[in-house]
């Protein structure tokens, strides 16, 4: 099978190239899918720089979520059969024509979704699953407020909080992603890059629950924009990851500072998490309630190319891989 490995150098040119490994076998457990589509995040970045290496027993080809059908399936495995179109979470594999996964962390794709529409749910409502409903409450009637809104767990974020209820506050850089946010679902789209912010935001009424993939340079917004009683969830630090925070300001206002990553979670918990995602998300999908906008899709053979859109950062949702 063809595989994208990375050979060196930090850069996406230099550092992917195609390579082919022998056709992998499921164990016990797990299944083999034929990989009709990989969906590419900022921890595939992160590990070809050599700053996210995967965690013990996964693979170390890039890529955390795909969609395909099952080719074959190991011991002890009753749910998948062979020719099952289904979308999964990785611990690494992805960029690949074939990938073993724990039987337990497919999802069978919903009637009328493609494949490259399936594989960019599993990272993204898995992480916002997690993290805004599980790990933030976010109870319907409340307010989240999301940053880097366009991003591909940003538009899965603003999608998700509104068929559960919510109310939607946005930031993102620039006018036309602002515009983007608001066609998605977001009841109030604000420019980062204009005007007070943290008066906008006050404006629009704050927070219950923030959602941060910027870090460093929000942490005093983040404080600014919550409620009494609000959450604040850390999923990403683009902008660095210390942070000075007043802490008497969480204790009076009785805020709730949290934060998490998925990839190196135990097998066992993504499978819970899978369980809660089809139960509570997957009625949403099914219904078109939640639909993920998909930039752009590469070749295989162009992961380089592809690596490069989502750093230059003007994509608008997910960015996918067709092997």
């Amino acid at each position: 099978m063809r595989v994208i490995e990375i050979e060196g150098g930090s850069g996406p040119a230099e550092a992917l190239r195609v390579a082919e490994r022998p056709d992998p076998s499921p164990g016990p457990g797990e299944i083999l899918i034929r990989v009709r589509a990989a969906g590419i995040n900022r921890p595939d970045l992160l590990q070809r720089k050599g700053a996210y290496p995967p965690p013990t027993g996964a693979s170390d080809v890039l890529g955390l979520e795909v969609a395909g059908e099952v080719a074959s399936v190991g011991d002890g495995v009753e749910r998948w059969s062979v020719g099952d179109r289904v979308c999964a979470l990785l611990g690494g594999g992805g960029y690949a024509d074939l990938a073993v996964v724990d039987a337990r962390h497919a999802l069978l794709i919903p009637d009328g979704l493609d494949f490259a529409q399936g594989a960019v749910l599993p990272e993204t409502t898995f992480t916002v699953f997690a993290n805004v409903f599980e790990a933030g409450g976010l109870k319907a009637g409340e307010t989240l407020l999301i940053h880097g809104a366009t991003s591909g767990i940003g538009v899965t974020a603003i999608q998700m909080a509104k068929a559960a209820g919510a109310r939607v506050i946005a930031t993102s850089r620039g006018a036309k992603k602002a515009e983007a946010a608001l066609s998605l679902g977001a009841d109030v789209s604000l420019d980062a890059t204009g005007g007070d912010l943290s008066a906008a935001i006050a404006d629009a009424g704050g927070a219950d629950v923030v959602l941060d993939m910027v870090g460093e340079d929000y942490a005093e917004l983040n404080l600014q924009s919550l409620k009494p009683g609000g959450r604040w969830v850390v999923i990403a630090t683009l902008t660095g990851w210390e942070a000075r925070v007043d802490l008497r300001r969480i204790m009076v206002r009785r805020l709730t500072l949290t934060g998490s990553t998925l990839r190196a979670r135990p097998a066992d918990e993504k499978a819970r998490l899978a369980q809660a995602v089809e139960a509570t998300a997957w009625p949403w999908v099914a219904s078109g309630a939640v639909r993920p906008p998909i930039e752009r899709t590469f070749p295989l053979e162009e992961a380089s190319a592809a690596h490069a859109l989502l750093e230059a950062g003007d994509h608008i949702g997910k960015i996918v891989l067709i092997p």
